[in-house]
């Protein structure tokens, strides 16, 4: 019987390098050999997923931006984007904190540069990867195109407590450790996501896999009919998981797939 497995990228199929083993690439391709169908699950929207780099390991669909995008053999299934007046009215409402954030969307990321530390290397690293498609919030309001945001924690407590309060009322707040919270309109996550792409191709729930290692993969572990938190990933994650693999490059992912008999 055909499976459907979701992968998460950055922890789960490769390390911060970007580097991926090639024990999980192996896995893949005995996977693909099995005829079942693989699939990404990201935070990341989909300006951000690099193809070149994952979708010869033999993907067959995208679901980006935390649920919000679905793709399956490079065509669209959904996108749910925040309505422009709202994503306007969250990004006044963010300058008005002094928030540093990113804009996420399906063709580009919006930040400004100046609202980040000086010694950040971030937007910078951004500006790199994307290029042209990194682009200011200011001057570029009336053109937001966006599904998920990201904000840096606020130093003062009284900021971060209202941003917490207002936000909360309409979004989901993930908090991703370090810095940084992850913030996605409510009903949707990856597991909504997983939902509807399940749905529309006809995948039944009791055939879907998931290998995920952050608190943005707690729904997609909770809710796929088996699941899998990578050894070296955080509590949270492990806690949600039915099993817990090895670390990411002690074959993580080769074990969960050997585990559950999926090669």
């Amino acid at each position: 019987m055909k499976k459907a497995i979701f992968f998460d990228i950055d922890g789960t199929i490769w390390d911060e390098k970007q580097q991926i083993p090639n024990s999980t690439k192996e896995a893949f391709q005995k996977m693909k050999e099995q005829g079942h169908y693989l699939f990404i699950s990201s935070g990341r929207t989909r300006i951000f997923i690099p193809d070149e780099a994952l979708m010869p390991l033999g993907f067959d669909g995208i679901l980006a931006g935390c649920g919000t995008y679905g793709e399956f053999q490079k065509e669209i299934k959904f996108y749910h984007k925040i309505q422009l007046e709202e994503i306007q009215r969250v990004n006044e409402f963010l300058r008005s904190l002094d928030a540093a954030y990113i804009l996420e969307g399906r063709y580009f990321l919006y930040l400004d540069t100046e609202r980040f530390p000086t010694d950040s290397p971030f937007p910078q690293e951004l500006k790199k990867v994307l290029g042209e498609k990194m682009m200011q919030v200011t001057g570029n309001e009336g053109n937001l195109e966006v599904s998920k945001f990201c904000v840096n924690y606020l130093e003062e407590e009284k900021r971060q407590k209202e941003l917490e309060e207002e936000i909360g009322k309409a979004y989901t707040i993930i908090h991703r450790g370090g810095n940084f919270m992850e913030i996605v309109p409510k009903g949707y996550n990856k597991a909504s996501g997983i939902q509807e792409i399940c749905r529309i191709l006809g995948i039944s729930h009791e055939d879907t896999y998931s290998f995920g290692d952050s608190t943005n993969d707690l729904d997609m572990l909770q809710y796929t009919a088996h699941s899998i938190a990578m050894g070296d990933g955080m509590q949270q994650a492990k806690d949600a998981a039915e099993y817990v693999t090895a670390p990411l490059w002690e074959d993580g992912i080769y074990q969960g797939c050997k585990h559950f008999g999926l090669i």
